[in-house]
């Protein structure tokens, strides 16, 4: 998701928690107003801060994150995974034959 929708969604949130905030609180109409303004530009506030650090540690955390290396080391586990599937469904295979052997021979 982008960051401007992170800023839209908590803007809008904010404007509407200092709407109800407003309701119980104030009685007159420009207390109204500046409450519900002032909560609405702090949540305003308050998420393009936290978009900061985010974007910010994630810059960083690409730095630090070499993506080829995981792809390569995934893709080997992943081939070492499925041999390993395959020997085991020969090993069940064989299980089943040796069981209806047994049990036809009985």
């Amino acid at each position: 998701m982008r960051s401007e929708n992170y800023v839209a969604f908590f803007t809008v949130c904010g404007f509407f928690i200092g709407m109800i905030f407003s309701m119980v609180k104030f009685d007159g109409a420009l207390n109204f107003l500046l409450s519900t303004l002032t909560i609405t530009l702090f949540f305003y506030l308050f998420v393009h801060i936290v978009l900061i650090f985010f974007l910010s540690a994630k810059e960083i955390e690409d730095n630090l994150f070499n993506t080829k290396d995981y792809e390569s080391i995934s893709n080997e586990q992943i081939a070492e995974i499925k041999e390993r599937e395959d020997k085991i469904t020969t090993l069940l295979k064989s299980i089943h034959e040796t069981k209806n052997k047994d049990i036809e021979g009985i």
